[in-house]
């Protein structure tokens, strides 16, 4: 018996809008940030686990107190009685206190601070079995995995007997593709050289420095003064060629008829998606601007806060690459009910990934979804930013634009107490060195 005795909210944030690193038309200025969550434990190993949810700045305090709002639903409770059933706790840490739902509900702020909870129970079970928290997943039978997972509000799009068989029939080649993914990597884009504040100079070192180490797929920010957005995807043409895949993301600047207009003139550098053209909330928006926008891929996800989000994008034939967070969705159960209901209706799943933890997180989910969910790579890319991953303990691999198989225990989220110190706000020393502005 394992009981969780203690949980610890930490408000941890990173300077990064001093470089003006995840710069983007919407964020021009974000200070990566993680509400950060300690499980302890009575075991004698000193067993703990830890989660994360991602926000860029101001507000994470808001997040660190909504987790400690839902700290008593945790805090003394059985590990095994946790994980025998993941779907009812996975229910009751995200609705079984109506008030703490009504500010969602299942969105928000209380999903977020839920999703670092939930995160951090995964990340403790993974560590006591003794397996990174992708093999965990892969190594559970089909009826463990359905288990694991609340289906209220989207059985209409997909049923418990419906996961169960995508389940079973990918059951067989398991170990083959786990084999792949161990000598291979998993494929990757990189988004480092893209950020929308970088200068001229700084975007064409940055896709040289790229080039040279392998990649093959790259992402720009959009959605600032169109001409601009055209130079920058001169810039990058330029240096890439034109047998390298170019993606864009206007991070919901436009309306439905103006991302239609800036797309249709920013074609001609052939763009294999536009992420995230409109509010993440406009469902037929982004039908519409698919539709009109056919063959270019429609991509979006990041923003899109629980599974009924999801399930609506894809019963709406409203994208074409799904690109769910691991931290904004409500932790990894919820994540596996989308990855199932994408596999049902066809549409790659490729991750979001900029922000603090978010590649340490989504690499588990990528090997995960292509082990035992969905069989295949086709249109399957994660998304990497170089930022940060010195601050874990098991941070990222990247090779030749492939992520690395993780074989540590655990979600590969445990930072280093050093990072966590010197980071920690206000009081931390890189925030007394040159103290928070107003953005």
């Amino acid at each position: 018996m394992t009981t969780i005795t203690h949980l610890q909210a930490r408000d941890i944030r990173f300077p990064t809008s001093r470089q003006l690193d995840g710069s983007d038309a919407m964020n021009a200025a974000p200070d990566y940030s993680a509400t950060y969550v300690t499980l302890t434990t009575d075991a004698d190993d000193g067993l703990q686990g830890h989660g994360l949810t991602f926000t860029i700045g101001r507000g994470n305090d808001v997040c660190v107190m909504a987790v400690e709002a839902l700290a008593s639903r945790i805090v003394g409770r059985d590990l095994d009685a946790i994980t025998h059933d993941m779907g009812i706790f996975w229910r009751d840490l995200t609705s079984g206190d109506s008030q703490l739902r009504w500010l969602g509900p299942e969105k928000g702020v209380m999903h977020l601070a839920g999703a670092a909870i939930i995160n951090a129970v995964w990340d403790l079970w993974a560590k006591r079995e003794g397996k990174p928290v992708w093999k965990l997943l892969a190594d559970m039978t089909p009826e463990q995995l359905v288990r694991c997972l609340d289906f209220r509000f989207v059985s209409d799009a997909l049923t418990p007997q419906e996961a169960l068989a995508l389940l079973k029939r990918k059951e067989a080649g398991k170990d083959e593709r786990e084999a792949h993914m161990r000598a291979e990597g998993y494929p990757a884009y990189t988004t480092s050289a893209g950020w929308l504040g970088y200068s001229e100079d700084k975007i064409r070192r940055l896709a040289r420095e790229a080039l040279a180490e392998g990649w093959t797929h790259f992402k720009q920010k959009v959605g600032g003064d169109l001409e601009e957005d055209r130079q920058r995807a001169r810039i990058l043409r330029d240096e890439i060629g034109w047998d390298r895949a170019l993606m864009m993301d206007a991070n919901q600047m436009w309306d439905v008829d103006e991302a239609v207009a800036n797309m249709r003139n920013l074609a001609e550098f052939d763009p294999l998606w536009i992420e995230e053209p409109t509010s993440p909330d406009d469902i037929l928006g982004h039908a519409e601007i698919r539709r009109r926008l056919a063959p270019m891929g429609v991509a979006t996800g990041e923003h899109c806060h629980n599974r009924v989000m999801f399930k609506q994008l894809l019963q709406a034939d409203a994208i074409d690459y799904c690109q769910l967070d691991a931290a904004r969705l409500g932790g990894l159960n919820e994540v596996i009910l989308v990855l199932l209901m994408a596999a049902k209706y066809d549409v790659p799943v490729c991750p979001h990934g900029g922000g603090v933890g978010l590649c340490e997180y989504t690499q588990h989910i990528s090997l995960f979804d292509y082990i035992a969910v969905s069989g295949s790579l086709d249109g399957r890319i994660l998304e990497y930013v170089d930022h940060l991953h010195e601050h874990f303990i098991d941070p990222v691999r990247i090779q030749e634009g492939r992520y690395r198989v993780p074989d540590a225990p655990g979600y590969s989220i445990t930072m280093h107490e050093a990072s966590l110190e010197r980071h920690r706000f206000p009081q931390g020393e890189a925030w007394q060195e040159h103290p928070a502005q107003e953005n």
